[in-house]
């Protein structure tokens, strides 16, 4: 499906049907391919879920420049969605990239929210505070550095077939079956796409400041997923959300990595289950 909002063509995999919508984000370098797993689930809970490639990913508009790529840009995005589809409740999942925006859509209260999902990335305000002093947060953050530079980032991962892509995935993960040569062929084939890399890369170039956002308490009911080997971000972020999200509920994932949902789907699943039976967002 495409899905026009904010201007922009959103290429979509779709599940279920209903007024309850689901938007799942994903993350960097990811897809909307990473949410296999949760489709068919959210829509057996009786949610119409949407998972779209965000923009400048696979067959989502491409807009040129750094600026395209601005929080306050990505955050339109995700309303618009919401607005285009017309729902009753609003579940926001998201990973990675797609967590950090679900993060500021929350803040702003730029979306009514009745639930919000979130995989293996912080706070704003929790990863601000913790990078000021933390040198094991700044050294596992080095590579966010590196894709401030112009065109090398880029001409590197494009190399071999965008092995490094393929190598982000498999040098993280702890389950490495989990992600067999068709699943990285996915993520190749998306990040070849003439202008996808730069596209991709420009969400670190243009939104370093969101880690200096501050925002009154999050109120919409929030779930926390978080596997903990996870190489880029530390546990530590996992902690002191009293102040930030009135309404936090924290499960951890022992042996997982950073790719939560495609690493251990059936237990992210479970956990997703529980909570939003708890919740009221899923039968009893």
């Amino acid at each position: 499906m495409i899905l026009q909002a904010n201007g922009l063509d959103f290429a979509c995999d779709v599940a279920g049907e209903g007024e309850d919508v689901a938007l799942l984000l994903h993350g960097f370098p990811e897809s909307r391919f990473s949410w296999r797993y949760q489709l068919p689930f959210l829509a057996a809970q009786g949610w119409r879920v949407v998972a779209p490639d965000l923009r400048g990913y696979g067959g989502s508009s491409r807009p040129a420049g750094k600026a395209a790529y601005h929080i306050d840009r990505l955050v339109d995005d995700v309303a618009g969605m919401f607005d285009a589809l017309k729902p009753r409740r609003r579940l926001l999942v998201a990973h990675d990239w797609g967590a950090a925006i679900a993060w500021v859509v929350a803040m702003r209260r730029a979306v009514q929210l009745d639930g919000l999902v979130i995989m293996n990335v912080p706070h704003p305000t929790v990863f601000g505070d913790l990078i000021k002093h933390y040198w094991p947060q700044r050294l596992k953050s080095w590579y966010v550095a590196f894709f401030q530079i112009p065109w090398l980032p880029e001409f590197l991962l494009r190399q071999n077939r965008a092995q490094g892509v393929a190598n982000a995935f498999l040098n993280m993960a702890v389950n490495k079956a989990m992600f067999p040569p068709h699943v990285l062929d996915e993520y190749r084939r998306n990040a070849l796409i003439p202008g996808a890399l730069t596209a991709m890369i420009n969400y670190y170039r243009a939104n370093l400041g969101i880690l200096g956002e501050t925002a009154p308490p999050i109120e919409v009911p929030t779930l926390m997923l978080w596997g903990e080997e996870d190489k880029a971000l530390d546990l530590k972020l996992t902690e002191g959300y009293g102040a930030h999200v009135k309404d936090f509920t924290l499960v951890r994932f022992p042996g997982v990595s950073h790719w939560v949902q495609q690493e251990a789907p059936d237990a992210v699943n479970a956990a997703m289950l529980d909570w939003l039976r708890g919740k009221g967002l899923a039968p009893a």
